[in-house]
């Protein structure tokens, strides 16, 4: 999945999720606050001056929870059907654990995150006067089910920091990672229309397409489709060119719209690194009027410029392996 947090000028905004389904979600984050035992003990027997410690963060913890949309700039407001903090007495601290569940169109792991941090954080409040060097540490999501991506568990011990699968397999050949070819490269000179096919296309960095009316310093520069795709709506009897979905370059062989944001494509003697999948179709564009649908919303990907080059018909795409951008 993409980072689809930017709207057409390349800004953020709050993801429209209309059209998700909704689906049963949970998720269960945890924490922990590292005491001495003389804190620790406090908590256990009651003896702190503010109160019951564990009551207030379990409640404080599920205020959060239902506040989190506030708090985080883009998330949504969620319609929440459980929250539950609970806690455990270990030797250094108290360990604690948030699980938030919803029937929605978007998921809860920032509600239980919030709640799981917020919940710490009261612990601290209400043992700051006994001990200030406290520390809240852990706090991470340990599962989350429900939605596309499905069901997420972590291992305890994962190191959130090291490579995919860096612990159980080797980076794989180039001559494995996915490739293809060019088959055309288009161009407008005015958003919104149709593109047309031209002999090449100049790739500038940080820029996009010299000449092409979407060029700029965004993260859209340059958008790619799968002949594949386009084939699918051929089929259908629909006389369709290169350019008419609006896409700058059309491909061969490469599913383009499997490759994960963050991943480098080679294009000829360019490179580029895939920033968003898909995108929102403008209804009354002249490209949704001449074909009645269009396939760049769902099959289309967008890519930012990180060498620039000529392209061409015949050139190859390929995918960037971890040894060739070391």
């Amino acid at each position: 999945m993409g980072l689809t947090h930017f709207n057409e000028e390349g800004r953020a905004r709050m993801v429209d999720v209309s059209d998700k389904p909704k689906t049963q979600r949970v998720a269960r984050a945890a924490g922990k606050v590292l005491m001495r035992p003389d804190t620790l003990e406090l908590v256990r027997t009651g003896g702190v001056r503010k109160g019951d410690v564990l009551t207030v963060a379990q409640v404080a913890g599920i205020m959060a929870a239902k506040r989190c949309w506030e708090l985080v700039p883009m998330c949504h407001p969620v319609q929440l059907t459980g929250v539950d903090v609970s806690f455990a007495y270990e030797e250094d601290g108290i360990a604690f654990t948030a699980t938030t569940r919803c029937c929605g169109e978007t998921g809860v792991e920032m509600e239980a995150l919030t709640a799981a941090s917020v919940a710490g954080l009261t612990i601290y409040d209400m043992c700051k006067a006994h001990q200030r060097d406290m520390a809240i540490t852990e706090v991470r999501l340990l599962e989350k089910d429900g939605g596309k991506s499905g069901h997420f568990v972590r291992a305890e011990g994962d190191d959130p920091t090291a490579p995919l699968d860096a612990s159980t397999a080797a980076a794989p050949a180039a001559s494995e990672l996915p490739h293809g070819t060019v088959v055309a490269t288009c161009i407008s000179e005015k958003k919104g229309t149709r593109k047309h096919p031209v002999d090449s296309i100049e790739l500038v960095v940080g820029k996009g397409i010299a000449g092409d009316a979407h060029a700029g310093t965004w993260h859209r520069q340059v958008s790619l489709l799968a002949n594949e795709s386009v084939d699918l709506m051929r089929a259908k009897g629909i006389d369709l060119a290169p350019g008419d979905f609006a896409e700058n370059v059309l491909t061969r062989g490469i599913d383009v719209k499997s490759l994960p944001v963050g991943t480098t494509v080679a294009m000829g003697p360019a490179r580029m690194v895939v920033t968003q999948i898909g995108k929102t179709c403008h209804n009354d564009c002249e490209i949704r009027r001449l074909t009645g649908m269009c396939v760049m919303p769902t099959d289309g990907i967008f890519c930012v410029v990180t060498r620039g080059g000529i392209v061409r018909a015949g050139d190859e795409v390929r995918v960037m392996g971890e040894d060739e951008l070391a």
